[in-house]
């Protein structure tokens, strides 16, 4: 059985890179290798510790302001010394490590493309060239060029991006997580990547109500007849969420709201005069107060119903001080539709989990859903793919047809119980087919050849 070691800065996060990890994890061991954690910090899952990986300490943060934002605590020499010394620490763990594990096959993620920690780039670097009998599979899903952040200070920073993010051998594959770049990557740095999707597990149990979830409507504050309208992304400007709120004040408009009114829904319920279309977001705002002020100001001016839900939201089931908590999962049980605006994404994994929730999805259609995604033949309520401008608050708006026709697309599937069962069914099985473990596993065991 060989051994493989997947690294990142951390793992045991709510972050894609993190549960994509996971997901790898899962897949090596039911192939038959033993698969293990290593990173700076391990959150919620087991793994191995090098302290010195850490996404955010203080020897790194200061390598990066000096690195990309002026040389204030160093001068060029200092720095390009700084971070090699650093570099030698690292490695020296990296040898000790592989040598006491009997590491075969080592899996870097994000360590050779984002930028982030250029010591710890160059120690796996070396690691490499030395040791010509290890694998490595690196996955890359950011790349540097990609951020605003990376800007070189000195020539030796510069260098040190063109030569290790990411850097080329015999022993090394490359993988990313698109195919836009995998042509960004092979047009910068002459590099052949191979495209490894987000996948889920479609053969898990599915998502179902139960003695612990049937009261989460409630516990938000939701009406048993409410439209349940659940946005699962983290609260950031790129989600454009602001496209969701439109689409629910569209609903509430008088012409729609009277074509359900008294009209029985797919499920059994019955649409009032009383019942509302509500926004549900589930996701952790990523520190932004000011677009989520921006997302309350354009819900209230057009009259629509938000619950910002996420101290309610955990990982996993758990009762804090005393109050329940719920997983993500549970936010996608009772919901009837998914909204997913995104107007960047690297891949997508609420739109994963939309399908497995059998769910009918809102969409925006980003550059990966359109490159990556929309040819596999998904039945989405689409806002298209064009911004039509962005307000003096920095918001997007699409075309008034767009929102209309997927109103109306909404409407045709809350009232119609075979339509509704035949959209989420068909999704559910071109997920399966191609965006599953499976799918996975069969990429990477070429990969390992």
């Amino acid at each position: 059985m060989e051994n493989v070691v997947l690294s990142h800065f951390r793992v045991g996060q709510t972050d894609g890179v993190s549960l994509e990890m996971e997901k790898w994890q899962t897949v090596l061991e039911d192939m038959g290798y033993q698969a293990q954690f290593l990173a700076g910090s391990t959150g919620n899952v087991e793994g191995d510790v090098i302290p010195e990986l850490k996404y955010r300490q203080e020897r790194n943060d200061r390598i990066v302001r000096n690195a990309y934002e002026e040389l204030s605590d160093f001068s060029a020499q200092e720095l390009e010394a700084e971070i090699l010394a650093y570099a030698a620490e690292i490695k020296e763990k990296l040898e000790q490590y592989v040598a006491e594990n009997e590491i075969d096959i080592l899996i870097p993620n994000n360590i050779w493309s984002l930028g982030w920690h250029l010591p710890a780039a160059i120690a796996f670097s070396q690691l490499a060239e030395e040791h010509s009998d290890l694998q490595f599979i690196c996955h890359h899903h950011d790349f540097y060029w990609e951020r605003d952040l990376y800007q070189p200070t000195c020539e030796f920073v510069s260098q040190c991006l063109e030569e290790y993010f990411p850097p080329q051998g015999d022993n090394i594959e490359h993988c990313v997580i698109n195919k836009l770049a995998q042509e960004e990557l092979a047009e910068r740095k002459g590099i052949h990547a191979t495209v490894v999707p987000n996948v889920f597990d479609f053969a898990a149990e599915p998502w179902a109500e139960d003695d612990y979830n049937q009261d989460f409507k409630e516990q938000i504050g939701l009406n048993e007849n409410d439209i349940y309208m659940l946005q699962a992304t983290r609260i950031a400007e790129r989600k454009a969420i602001e496209l969701a709120i439109d689409v629910v004040a569209q609903l509430d408009k008088d012409e729609y709201k009277e074509q359900l009114t008294g009209a029985e829904l797919y499920d059994g319920r019955q649409f009032t005069k009383d019942s509302r279309f509500v926004l549900v977001l589930a996701g952790l705002p990523e520190g932004n107060e000011e677009y989520v002020a921006k997302l309350k100001e354009r819900a209230q001016k057009q009259g629509v119903k938000l619950e910002f839900v996420n101290d309610l939201i955990e990982m996993k089931r758990c009762t804090v001080n005393g109050s329940k908590r719920y997983s993500l999962w549970d936010a996608y049980v009772q919901s009837d539709i998914i909204t997913y605006p995104s107007i960047l994404e690297g891949w997508g994994n609420q739109f994963l989990e939309g399908l497995f929730a059998k769910k009918p999805m809102v969409v925006y259609e980003y550059p990966v859903f359109k490159t990556d995604i929309k040819d596999l033949g998904f039945n989405i309520i689409s806002l298209g793919d064009e911004i039509a401008y962005r307000d003096e608050k920095d918001l997007v708006h699409i075309q008034t047809e767009k929102l209309t026709k997927a109103a109306q697309e909404i409407i045709d599937l809350l009232t119609d119980r075979d339509y509704y069962q035949q959209v989420v069914e068909e999704n559910f099985a071109l997920g399966a087919e191609h965006l599953s473990y499976q799918t996975l596993a069969e990429i990477l065991e070429n990969l390992l050849d």
